[in-house]
């Protein structure tokens, strides 16, 4: 591999964001380890970027620690470092009343959204400290409901406030490594799993509305941005979303 080529780790690549994102970084000329619970998804994703050698697709589920060890070994041995992190991978649970919640909802978010965030996160943390040149950078993947929740979303709202707290944790404890860590809310892209909304989003006044969805390349594209630039730079948060979404004024 080119020495001089930044490398890259992205979390749920198979689909959506992840892919959207992995297949941006490709693009752009990183190598990138491309992470999720399905290889042929990642395998889907690594063809349709044409990036040879560049992709490399290694099944992962970032709940298990072992298995997110795994992970980043691979990438190492691949291309011997680790420069960019998006922290990606996160599930939701079904819109129910929060009454009715039920532990077993409740659970797989917490070890999805925000544990396996935290393990993702601390093995970049470890290759970024010890490699040379030292350094890199993380991007989680927050939501706007890291900052608002909608109706009936009380796991995942919760732990994407969890991760805004791990983002400035990270963002603390890397200054002395040169480990930058930032985070991206993201509104309304259009994919697979979000499509439905265009139809029709249960609103904190009861009803539903249609909501405005933006393409998700745009999300790809802001990645690629925060990734870009130097390590003595730091977008700490960075809010994109589709204009018209009713976000502003929520609730």
């Amino acid at each position: 591999m080119d020495s001089q080529m930044k490398v890259a780790v992205v979390t749920g690549a198979g689909t959506g964001i992840g892919k959207a994102a992995a297949l941006a970084l490709l693009k752009a000329g990183y190598g990138v380890a491309l992470a999720g619970r399905r290889a042929e998804l990642l395998e889907k994703t690594a063809a349709e970027s044409a990036a040879g050698a560049h992709a490399l697709a290694v099944p992962a589920d970032v709940t298990d620690p072992e298995s997110v060890r795994m992970l980043f070994q691979k990438t190492k041995e691949a291309f011997g470092r680790v420069d960019l992190l998006f922290n990606n991978a996160g599930v939701g649970a079904p819109g129910i009343p929060f009454e009715d919640l039920a532990y077993e909802h409740w659970k797989p978010v917490v070890d999805t959204n925000l544990t396996g965030m935290f393990l993702c996160a601390q093995e970049a943390f470890r290759m970024m400290k010890s490699q040379k040149p030292r350094g890199g950078r993380i991007i989680n993947n927050g939501s706007i409901s890291a900052h608002a929740p909608r109706p009936d979303s009380a796991p995942y709202t919760s732990t994407k406030h969890g991760v805004t707290g791990l983002t400035r944790s990270i963002s603390l404890d890397g200054r002395k490594y040169d480990i930058a860590c930032g985070q991206i809310d993201i509104g309304n892209a259009l994919t697979e799993l979000s499509a439905r909304m265009a139809n029709g989003v249960k609103q904190a006044g009861g009803e539903t509305s249609p909501e405005a969805m933006m393409d998700v390349k745009h999300v790809g594209d802001a990645v690629v941005y925060m990734a870009g630039l130097p390590l003595d730079v730091n977008i700490q948060f960075m809010t994109i979303m589709a204009t018209k979404m009713p976000f502003i004024g929520r609730g």
